[in-house]
């Protein structure tokens, strides 16, 4: 089991999302690997349930902004750091992760991720690179531990290096 439990989007997000997303567009929902997949999308990882996409899935390449949504529970305000940048959801409802799902999720060894890291305020106050090694369990729990070890960090946001798309995220334990 991991150290600290990924977060995927959380429901209430998903419910607005599957109607409009962060950048205002309402949802288009499309069957994954068809000829309405103008991004092929089998494999990709969906956001919602935190796994690949399987082919025929009914799913939403959607605008998301953690960070803010993030910040708006809190009522605090991330400013400039605040960002915006696309996910794969299912169109419907998934019920989320398996509970059974163990490690972290698309934690595929060499793959390239940034880890940043962010204050109660939702100012960002740190980040770095990230290799995924092949013991990715344990190269992820390294990695968070150095984040949480800096009192400020409350929260920290795994994203794809070559695109910057959201993974996951994790909170101060």
């Amino acid at each position: 089991m991991t150290t600290y439990p990924p977060l995927p989007i959380p429901e209430a997000a998903l419910k607005e999302l599957r109607v409009s997303d962060d950048s205002g567009r309402v949802m288009e929902a499309f069957a994954a690997g068809s000829a309405n997949d103008h991004v092929d999308s089998v494999g990709s990882p969906l956001r919602c349930c935190l796994r690949p996409i399987r082919e025929g899935e009914r799913v939403a390449l959607v605008s998301y902004a953690p960070l803010r949504r993030w910040a708006e529970e809190r009522r605090v305000r991330p400013g400039a750091y605040d960002e915006c940048g696309p996910v794969f959801i299912h169109a419907g409802e998934c019920g989320g992760p398996d509970g059974n799902r163990t490690g972290y999720p698309f934690a595929r060894p060499g793959a390239l991720r940034t880890l940043r890291r962010y204050d109660a305020d939702g100012h960002i106050v740190g980040g770095r690179f990230f290799e995924i090694p092949e013991d990715a369990e344990a190269g992820f729990d390294a990695a968070f531990a150095e984040a949480f070890v800096e009192p400020d960090v409350v929260l920290v946001h795994v994203r794809a290096l070559e695109y910057g798309c959201f993974h996951f995220e994790a909170r101060r334990p």
